[in-house]
């Protein structure tokens, strides 16, 4: 009953003074509100990061071929990675599921008075699994059509919709160069990612792409992806195929690779780890605002103190106890700073709400960071608003009624 007393002569406080309430709460206002903003973008940057790596591919692994130091100032020029490389990584490492060589080219493909600029891909059938690709209409090749270097193509729904809009491109022929190809299917559209417009792409037979628009020799492959059987063996996995691939390339110990191979989960472990770093130093720099509200807080509360000196020593007359007043005047500063908490909250819930909405990310909310931002608000409360009350409670009840 007493803390309730307390709390409605607060609320009386406050509201005889609502702007100087509202200025005092301001600095811990904007301090919840930065940290629920901050948290809740840093989690929601994340996250479209994350779906952003994943898209790329199942538990991708990347191995590309990179120049290395011979002797000194010389280099030797980027190691040559093959389809035979390929099957040496799928049969010796169980920890790899499938591996896809991978030859990219730039291209115009024609349709009667249609044409598109676009990305040629030719590769094999496991691409479709370690890229996590499907097909929407039509059919993908067989094996036997990438010995034969067949003239057939799959295409992705954005060069699919420029060269045939509504229409059907199955069956259709579309011309690369010098040459005809026989669209076989279409793509499940993926949408956009961290390497930009997934669907803006045709799919060929490796050996078609390797001898018709890139003349490179037989079992070329530029650049090899690898799919991990799991997401915890991404990491065993990338360092079993750089051992492997060591191994295939009579690369002595000691000397740099003629490979590289890029861990997706590590990449994103470490934007991950980038983002906590960031956000933690703003929740740092937010803090510093929460003090100086508290500051603030503790400053009007003495200014309080003083002006209601005569109502303090008038209670005392009537048989409040200096617990009494020391507890009135601890509540009133403890719902001055949770009343700027919750508004902060609420400012800070809103401006999240409207960013992630602009930047299509998802809309997610720290419950931690909320409870967090309200119990430090009302801890502020406590922390700057008790020696205020103490001070009341230790006025002489006889100097405090003299007080004009």
């Amino acid at each position: 009953m007493q803390v309730l007393r307390a709390f409605l002569l607060a609320l009386r406080a406050i509201r005889r003074n609502v702007l100087r309430a509202s200025l005092t709460v301001l600095g811990i206002l904007i301090g919840v509100a930065a940290v629920v903003i901050v948290t809740a973008l840093g989690q929601g940057a994340r996250g479209s990061i994350t779906k952003q790596i994943e898209a790329i591919g199942n538990n991708l692994i990347i191995i590309s071929p990179q120049r290395r130091a011979a002797s000194g100032a010389k280099t030797k020029g980027g190691g040559r990675l093959t389809e035979e490389d390929a099957r040496a990584i799928v049969r010796e490492i169980p920890a790899i599921q499938d591996v896809a060589p991978v030859l990219q080219a730039p291209a115009r493909v024609v349709f009667g008075d249609q044409n598109a600029d676009t990305t040629v891909i030719g590769t094999t059938k496991a691409y479709l699994k370690v890229r996590g690709y499907a097909i929407k209409t039509g059919e993908f090749w067989q094996d036997s059509d990438e010995t034969s270097k067949t003239r057939v193509a799959v295409l992705g729904k954005t060069v699919a919709t420029r060269l045939f809009n509504n229409g059907d491109p199955v069956g259709q022929d579309v011309r690369i160069g010098k040459y005809l190809y026989r669209v076989i299917g279409v793509l499940a559209s993926k949408g956009g990612g961290a390497l930009g417009d997934q669907d803006d792409t045709i799919l060929m037979p490796i050996g078609s792409v390797r001898s018709r628009l890139l003349r490179a020799p037989p079992g070329y492959a530029g650049v090899l992806m690898a799919s991990a059987a799991s997401p915890d063996q991404m990491e065993h996995g990338a360092s079993k195929v750089t051992d492997l691939l060591r191994q295939r390339h009579r690369i002595p110990e000691g000397d740099d690779q003629d490979f590289q191979v890029q861990n997706l989960g590590a990449i994103k472990e470490l934007i991950g780890g980038i983002y906590d770093i960031l956000t933690a130093l703003l929740v740092v720099i937010a803090a510093i605002s929460l003090i100086v509200g508290g500051i603030g807080v503790m400053n009007i509360m003495l200014v309080s103190v003083t002006e209601r000196t005569r109502e303090i020593g008038i209670r005392m007359a009537i048989g409040a106890r200096a617990g009494d007043i020391q507890i009135q005047f601890l509540v009133e500063a403890v719902v001055l700073s949770l009343l700027g908490g919750l508004v902060g909250i609420v400012l800070g819930l809103g401006v999240t709400f409207g960013v992630t909405r602009f930047l299509e990310w998802d809309f997610t909310v720290n419950q931690i960071a909320l409870v967090a931002s309200a119990l430090v608000s009302g801890g502020i409360g406590v922390g700057f608003g008790f020696f205020p009350a103490r001070r009341a409670a230790l006025l002489d009840p006889m100097t405090a009624l003299r007080r004009e």
